[in-house]
């Protein structure tokens, strides 16, 4: 509820809003019950934990680590002071249970995820046999005359799909361009974020579904999209977007202008990249910090040259369009790049490069950029013509956007139409093409997400394929559950307790290092200590209007205040609020003054549980809501 003009506009609670309470699980794009799974760790049951977090993420390990975490960012602890470490959650119980841990063959891994031990943990409903939803219940390897899919692109999405689509059974070709599976995961993440054992380990569980890679094959170059169409039932077009965008201003085409993706690229498959003493990423996202952070350990790795005479980047400046509030960058990206020496410059947008005579940089021109955003929020940035700075420098590194390579696609030999941005025209609610068989998923689709939104749209895809491939659909199942709790309790000053943060390499540490991972695990205290912070969202105080005699007492004790009795005439709800009262109070009218109503607000309960401790009459009871079954 929430107070408007005099009134106070309700909702009367069913299924979707209780579901909406839980705002960790709601946020997230593959409906991970992060809830769930940090409780369990607050518990000390950390298998449970993994098995809750990993249910319906087959990349939930590599999300521990890179993922953007919308959870967190919808927290409800952050109404309070801060939201729980989620994501720093999911890393520690996956490096105890995951693939990463080597605790178990991928095959026995798979078994215990979908749930062939059976294995539910106190109160977690959420454990519900994944199995039940695919055909390959006993997790062999495809029959051959399964239905052949060929997936292009073995990034997330890929990744994701090709997963789902082994279980139900189909047999599944991954092709990738590069060397090494895992797309973007592998060559555009840097690997002080995301260690490559960690990443090959998620790969070899997806193996063990029978799942092939087939690597080092470029569509287009080393098999045409003919010869994919002809081989394949069904089709998975999922390339991401590899190649970086460019502003077209005089000079962009100057010798040691580089995009950006492509030197993390290089970096990652230690090809050589020559970049001069001075560089100048241009950017404000993740991707222009990953950029100007990698070229950092260039500069920590250059020192010992020195004594050598050998050249090496000795200054590295990241320029954006954006002020310090509005960079899209994470927070902890923009203090770490501080802390590890980059130069930052904010309201800053390219203008022109400037070249010698040989055609090399010598430096990059900027106008000053007043307003990034119109009043809608919409981009469209301002600039002061006459405003200028300029940076001196030796390469120009863009990290402004990336966009796809479809060239391997005709639009008229292959039916497949593209849209007007580069993308592939689709049907939301299936991804499926203009060609019967065709589908899409991950960036191609709708531009670039999260990580996370890959996955989610990997797995709608693998649904779209089977319900084309098998004429049926599968079914998303809900069994919606409120379930009293006999004995609540929470511990002792959980919600005093303040957020931790996973510790991190000093900058002296990460700058000589490519590989030394930034972010340190949390220890299992620290772990357990987290968790309690989380306030539980899928307890519910529920009221018995039929016990409930308006005494008071809960809105007296709760310490959040957000109980409220008001008159009945304030309070709103539209059509069915309007029956519940009719129903209810027979003989209200707008003037009786004398009803009265108890109105709660959610934004700010933390399951204390001190209003139903507090009633005479046993009217509130702490329940607990589970959306079992959901297919994600």
């Amino acid at each position: 509820m929430a107070e408007r003009a005099g009134y106070y506009p309700v909702q009367i609670p069913d299924a979707a809003y209780w579901r909406r309470q839980i705002k960790c699980q709601d946020a997230c794009p593959v409906h991970t019950d992060a809830r769930g799974y940090v409780r369990a760790i607050a518990d000390g049951d950390f298998e449970a934990a993994y098995l809750i977090a990993r249910g319906p993420n087959p990349l939930a390990s590599i999300c521990g680590r890179v993922c953007g975490a919308p959870c967190e960012a919808n927290c409800r602890r952050k109404e309070l002071d801060q939201a729980v470490s989620i994501r720093a959650l999911k890393r520690f119980v996956t490096e105890k249970f995951g693939p990463e841990s080597h605790r178990f063959a991928p095959l026995d891994l798979l078994k215990r995820i979908l749930g062939k031990e059976e294995r539910l943990s106190r109160g977690h409903e959420e454990l519900t046999l994944l199995s039940r939803w695919f055909e390959n219940t006993e997790l062999r390897k495809p029959s051959p005359d399964a239905e052949h899919v060929g997936v292009v692109g073995a990034g997330p999405a890929g990744l994701g799909a090709a997963h789902d689509l082994a279980l139900m059974g189909f047999r599944v070709t991954v092709y990738e361009a590069e060397p090494i599976p895992a797309g973007m995961l592998a060559v555009g993440i840097p690997e002080y974020r995301l260690p490559r054992d960690l990443i090959n380990a998620e790969i070899e569980v997806i193996k063990a579904l029978g799942v092939e890679f087939v690597c080092n094959t470029w569509v287009g170059r080393d098999v045409t999209m003919d010869e994919l169409l002809a081989k394949h039932k069904a089709v998975l077009i999922a390339v991401g977007a590899k190649r970086s965008r460019t502003v077209p201003i005089p000079g962009s085409d100057a010798k040691g202008v580089l995009g950006g993706v492509e030197m993390l690229r290089s970096v990652a498959l230690n090809e050589p990249v020559q970049m001069g003493p001075r560089v100048v990423v241009i950017g404000g996202g993740n991707v222009a910090y990953d950029v100007a952070r990698t070229v950092v350990r260039r500069v920590g790795l250059d020192v010992g040259r020195t004594a050598m005479r050998q050249e090496g980047v000795r200054e590295v400046h990241l320029c954006s369009l954006e002020n310090l509030q509005e960079m899209p960058a994470d927070n902890v990206e923009i203090i770490e790049g501080d802390e590890e020496g980059i130069i930052r410059h904010n309201s800053l947008g390219p203008k022109e490069i400037l070249t010698d005579s040989a055609g090399k940089v010598t430096g990059i021109v900027f106008k000053a950029c007043l307003s990034v955003f119109d009043e809608n929020r919409r981009f469209a940035p301002k600039f002061d013509e006459a405003k200028l700075t300029t940076i001196e420098c030796d390469t120009v590194l863009w990290a402004v956007g990336q966009r796809s390579d479809l060239s391997f696609i005709n639009q008229e030999k292959h039916g497949i139409r593209l849209t007007e941005r580069g993308g592939i025209e689709n049907k939301p609610e299936t991804l499926a093409t203009s060609r019967p068989g065709v589908f899409v998923a991950g960036d191609i689709a709708y531009g670039p997400k999260l990580l996370i939104h890959a996955v989610a749209s990997g797995k709608q895809a693998a649904r779209s394929i089977y319900q084309y491939l098998r004429g049926k659909s599968i079914p998303e199942e809900r069994t919606n559950l409120h379930g009293v709790i006999a004995e609540y309790a929470r511990e002792r000053d959980y919600e005093k307790l303040k957020r931790h943060e996973p510790a991190t390499l000093t900058a002296a540490q990460r700058r000589t290092s490519q590989t030394a991972i930034v972010e340190q695990s949390f220890t299992e205290a620290q772990a357990v200590a987290e968790g309690c912070r989380c306030l539980d969202c899928g307890v519910n105080t529920v009221f018995d209007g039929e016990k409930c005699v308006l005494c008071g007492g809960c809105v007296d004790v709760c310490p959040e205040s957000c109980l409220k009795i008001v008159s009945l005439a304030r309070v709103v709800g539209g059509d069915e609020f309007d029956q519940l009262k009719k129903n209810y109070c027979d003989g209200w009218s707008a003037g009786d003054a004398d009803a009265s109503a108890i109105i709660k607000d959610e934004t700010i309960c933390i399951r204390c549980a001190l209003c139903a401790e507090r009633c005479p009459n046993g009217a509130i009871t702490m329940e607990r809501f589970s959306a079992c079954g959901v297919w994600s």
